[in-house]
């Protein structure tokens, strides 16, 4: 506290580190409706199919840069499938459920 070279605390005052967590900057991506309805929970979908990831925040999701990306379906994982999606110049798997997918 003495030295004057330590930035962390200086005349009372104490700077915090800035959050880079996955969720900055996702406030209004994930504002949708907080429950998914049964049917979104029960869809089905075939491999190969066309889906939109439209990710809702009240369940499990994965990073909110997936959010609004269309991907196609290799096949099914637990209660969940598995999607191939392009991520900038690179083909990325990402396991979600359901509730997470319509129908493109």
């Amino acid at each position: 506290m003495g030295n004057d070279k330590d930035l962390s605390y200086k005349k009372g005052i104490i700077m915090v580190q800035k959050s880079y967590g996955k969720m900055r900057g996702a406030r209004k991506k994930l504002m949708n409706p907080a429950k998914p309805t049964l049917n979104d929970m029960l869809r089905k979908f075939d491999i190969g199919d066309k889906v939109h990831i439209v990710l809702r925040s009240s369940g499990k999701f994965q990073h909110p840069r997936f959010h609004g990306k269309t991907g196609t379906i290799l096949g099914k994982a637990g209660r969940g499938y598995v999607v191939e999606m392009k991520d900038g110049n690179k083909m990325k798997k990402i396991q979600l459920n359901s509730e997470h997918l319509k129908r493109g």
